[in-house]
Order: structure tokens, then C-alpha cells, then sequence
């Protein structure tokens, strides 16, 4: 009901005092469908901010307001310095305008997900908040009152549809008639229960916060579950605006990033499956070097110009058909073959990495949503948004690398930090409570993590490879044998302030390993 035009008129009476006389000192955007203006007289500042997405439209009245540096946009410029001479309600319609000095009105049109803001000099619009609404620059701000037939001939020729007589009335006042027995009610006391509901709606007391059906809503009529009450027009509408942007807009923002995360986590994980199907058939099918040395092993067994021929394959220990191009000799099929074999092991190589980085994006995607799921609120949700706005960002800013390397034994994930700051991300982002944490013992080196998998016991041939990596990827690189210490990393906590890397660890089990990369051939 805070878009409802029997508040909204309340509104507009409340603003009138506040805004007649100031100046329009600024108005400026800097968030995507947000409008602030600034007025200000020689003892008082007012501001007016205006959501206009279409997910949630509404006003409010912030006592003070500081505008940030970068990325704020300066709008409505001919206003500034135009003295607020009339704020003007239009007659049953959510909407109304400021009259200023100079001839401009700054009509405020609140029409739910299609609102906007426009300035007019005269009757002409010169500016649109909202430019996808350029048929609003067709409105004329001072033709906008809709005079309605409310008078009870009027109501009983309607037989007492509410929606044929009073359209602004919208559906908590519709509510709160049927829980007073509206629907079987005579025509005249319908009539009176309209009027009696009227005459709180045009002269309120009080305002209400409520709860119905599950969702927050702004009512001048008490109905639903009472949350909250107010006096005064601007207050309730100032708590109604924060109360309902910390509870649906952390919804909203949560269920977006949900689903950003899965959709880039489903084309990663399509991505590495392509590519490692198309690595299997590249290493699983008969190689060309091996064709072309079948061939040039039989150069005097293969008649001229035959175009299929029947060799001994040495490499299967079996007989089969190779076909030949006419017009090319068995050597320069070789050789064009040979040249086939060596662009072969490029894209097998270059197969290979992509396969692997994707695993890495994948391990950091699957984290990330591992972390959004222990998010409960807006308060964690914001600095959750901080920490992972690589993810949740642009391609640009997506690209950056990642802080550990990937290696994979026995269906078990081992990550290895890169360095000191990696190995803090790495720590602190990437790993939870029950996976495996380990790190040469005394010395510098690389944080070591196994993934925890639910209902399994890690296998010790698998913490023995994580260890020697641990001892590969540390100080004791040239040792030939090497303490590392590991734990569950619920037993690892960062001190504040601490360098980067160090971390403090309270229970330990210590390993003896030999300092090797078990994993060599997958080394980057």
C-alpha cells in the first residue's frame, strides 16, 4: 500500500511543510535506478530517494546523504538552484509533481514496476529518469487528476463492485472490508463499511507495518500480522523502504548469485568433460606417427598409385587395410602424416591444460557455492558478495588466476597453494572444517588441502602423495626426507593481523615423507 494513492496522498500533505520554499540543490544517480535529490535552505537540508527498478519501487527520506566519489552520474541539471513552490497531489492517481521556479514541474509517477521521474519546463518534458519509458514524455503533468463518481447512486448502480466505484482502493482495503463481512452484506451497509474504512484511509491516525501472506507490506489500515506502527507518513514509509529492501532484496540478491554460480559451474563442468572425451579419443586412437611408420617400414611393398593397400601393423601385431591418396608416393603420405602425429600431441597438450584449469574453475565455483549456502542473511550475504565478485562480475573480471594448483589421486582432490597470499585464499576460502590440512613442518611452503568426501576415510597412500607434495612445494624442496604436519582444518585458524600464509595450528599428527611431486607429468 505504499504505492497505494490514499498514502501516497498522506505523503504528499506531510511533504508539502518540508519541501515549499527549499531549493533544488542537486540530483544525481549513482546506482542503476536510483534517483537522489537534494534541497536544501539556509538552515535544513532535505533529500528524496526514489528506487525505480522493477522489482521495487518506493521513496525515501534520509536524513542526511553522502555521495560518493566515482561512479555517480549528475542528472536534472536545469533544476538546481529552483525554488520548490507548490508540492501538488493528483486527484485519485500514485502520482504527483513538484512546482518550481522557472517554470519546471518534476512530476513523480509511481506506477509500480513502470515509475519514473520526469522533468517538464512548461508542459514540454525535458529530461526522463527512466528512458525506456519514452511514452511518459507524452504526459502532462498537469492534467493527471482523475475525477471519479463516488457518491452512493454511484455505488448502487455499481450493484457495490469496489473495483467499478473505487479502483485506488487496491487489495488491503478490499481485505479489510471482508473481514468486517463485506461480501454478505446488504448494499447499505456495504455503503457504510466503505465509508467507515474511507474515513481512515483519507484522515489516518496511525501506519502499519504488516506481514500478509508471507510478504511485507505498508498499510493504513490495521490487517494481517502488526509488526510495526507509526504516526507520521515519512517514518513509516523510511522503515517500511529498510525493512523491506534487507529482507526481499537479500532474497533476491542470494537467488541470484545461486544461480549465476550453477549456470557458470554447469558450463564449466560441460567444458571439462568435452575435453577430457575428446582427449580419450585422441590418446585411445591409432596414433599417425605409428601409421606413418607402417608406411615407410612397406615404401617398397606398396604398389605405385594404389590407393589401398594391406601392411603388417609391428605395433598391433596384426594385419589391416591403409587407404592412400592416388596422386601421393607412400613417403610424402608419411611425412604429411608425421606433421598430423606433431599437431596431435599440440592439441593433446593443449587439451590437457584446459581439462586442468577447468577442474581448478570448477573447485573454486563449488567452494563458492559451498559458502553461499552458510550465508542466513543480508549481513553475511554482503561481505559474501565482496569476497566472491570475481565470480559473480564480468568476464574481465572473472579472469583472474587461480590461487592453487589441481592434482587428483584415487578420486580424491588435493589443492596446493601458490603462494603467500594464495595460500591464505586457499585456507580461508577454499577449505572447510573436515577436509585435510597439511604444510612441511617449520619451514616455509605451500598450504596443502585434500577434499573431504562425506562417509569416506581417506586412504594413506592419498594423504602420503599430499604430503610429499607438501614437502615438494616448500623450503625442504632438496631435504631427503621431510616433516609435514597435517589435521582436519577446523584445527587451523588465521590470527588477525598475521603475515600472509601464517596460521596458527592446534592439534597436529605429524608425517614422514620423502620431497617429490607424486603427480609429475600433471606439473604446470
Amino acid at each position: 500500500m505504499h504505492l497505494n494513492y490514499y498514502f501516497i496522498r498522506q505523503l504528499t500533505q506531510a511533504l508539502r511543510p518540508l519541501l515549499v520554499g527549499l531549493q533544488a540543490e542537486t540530483a544525481f544517480s549513482q546506482n542503476k535506478d536510483e534517483l537522489i535529490l537534494g534541497f536544501a535552505a539556509p538552515e535544513r537540508d532535505f533529500y528524496i530517494r526514489a528506487a525505480l527498478s522493477s522489482h521495487f519501487t518506493s521513496l525515501s527520506f534520509p536524513s542526511e546523504f553522502r555521495r560518493a566519489r566515482a561512479n555517480s552520474v549528475e542528472l536534472l541539471q536545469e533544476v538546481q538552484g529552483q525554488t520548490v513552490e507548490a508540492v501538488v497531489q493528483h486527484l485519485n492517481e500514485r502520482s504527483f509533481h513538484l512546482a518550481l521556479s522557472g517554470g519546471y514541474l518534476l512530476l513523480f509517477k509511481l506506477f509500480g514496476n513502470r515509475s519514473n521521474i520526469i522533468l517538464y519546463q512548461g508542459q514540454e518534458a525535458v529530461e526522463l529518469f527512466q528512458h525506456k519509458f519514452a511514452a511518459d514524455a507524452e504526459l502532462n503533468p498537469l492534467q493527471m487528476d482523475r475525477p471519479l463518481q463516488q457518491n452512493f447512486e454511484a455505488f448502487m448502480a455499481a450493484n457495490g463492485n469496489l473495483r467499478k466505484v473505487y479502483p485506488t482502493f487496491g487489495d488491503l482495503p478490499v481485505l479489510y472490508l471482508e473481514e468486517r463481512g463485506y461480501t454478505s452484506a446488504t448494499l447499505e451497509e456495504k455503503w457504510e463499511l466503505v465509508q467507515d474504512m474511507l474515513e481512515i484511509l483519507e484522515e489516518p491516525q496511525q501506519y502499519y507495518i504488516i506481514r500478509l501472506q508471507g510478504k511485507l507490506r505498508l498499510s493504513l489500515l490495521p490487517t494481517g500480522e502488526l509488526l510495526h506502527t507509526y504516526t507520521e507518513p515519512l517514518e513509516a514509509q523510511n522503515s517500511f523502504t529498510r525493512l523491506y529492501l534487507s529482507e526481499t532484496g537479500f532474497e533476491r540478491q542470494y537467488e541470484q548469485a545461486k544461480q549465476q554460480l550453477e549456470r557458470k559451474r554447469h558450463i564449466t563442468q560441460t567444458v571439462m568433460e568435452q575435453s577430457t572425451q575428446k582427449l580419450q579419443e585422441l590418446r585411445h586412437d591409432r596414433s599417425y606417427s605409428q601409421t606413418a611408420d607402417v608406411l615407410m617400414a612397406n615404401l617398397t611393398n606398396i604398389p605405385p598409385r594404389a590407393t589401398e593397400v594391406e601392411l603388417y601393423d609391428f605395433y598391433t601385431d596384426q594385419t589391416r587395410t591403409y587407404k592412400l591418396k592416388q596422386n601421393e608416393t607412400p613417403q610424402k603420405a608419411a611425412e604429411r602424416l608425421y606433421r598430423k602425429a606433431k599437431n596431435q600431441h599440440v592439441e593433446v597438450k593443449q587439451l590437457e591444460e584446459k581439462a586442468e584449469r577447468k577442474l581448478e574453475e570448477l573447485i573454486v565455483l563449488e567452494d563458492a557455492l559451498q559458502a553461499l549456502a552458510e550465508v542466513q542473511d543480508y549481513r553475511q550475504l554482503k561481505p559474501y558478495l565482496r569476497d566472491y565478485n570475481h565470480l559473480l562480475g564480468s568476464k574481465q573480471q572473472e579472469q583472474q588466476q587461480v590461487p592453487f594448483r589441481v592434482f587428483e589421486t584415487e578420486g580424491y582432490k588435493i589443492l596446493v597453494g601458490k603462494s603467500a597470499r594464495n595460500n591464505d585464499e586457499l585456507t580461508q576460502r577454499h577449505t572447510y572444517k573436515e577436509d585435510i590440512w597439511l604444510h612441511a613442518k617449520d619451514v616455509s611452503g605451500s598450504h596443502v588441502v585434500i577434499k573431504h568426501q562425506a562417509g569416506k576415510t581417506i586412504p594413506v597412500t592419498v594423504l602420503e602423495k599430499a604430503a610429499q607434495l607438501a614437502a615438494y612445494y616448500s623450503k625442504r624442496k632438496s631435504d631427503s626426507l621431510c616433516p609435514v604436519m597435517y589435521t582436519p582444518k577446523k584445527w587451523v585458524r588465521k590470527p588477525k593481523g598475521s603475515a600472509p600464509g601464517a596460521v596458527v595450528v592446534e592439534r597436529e599428527k605429524v608425517l614422514l615423507v620423502k620431497p617429490e611431486n607424486p603427480f609429475a607429468s600433471s606439473t604446470k
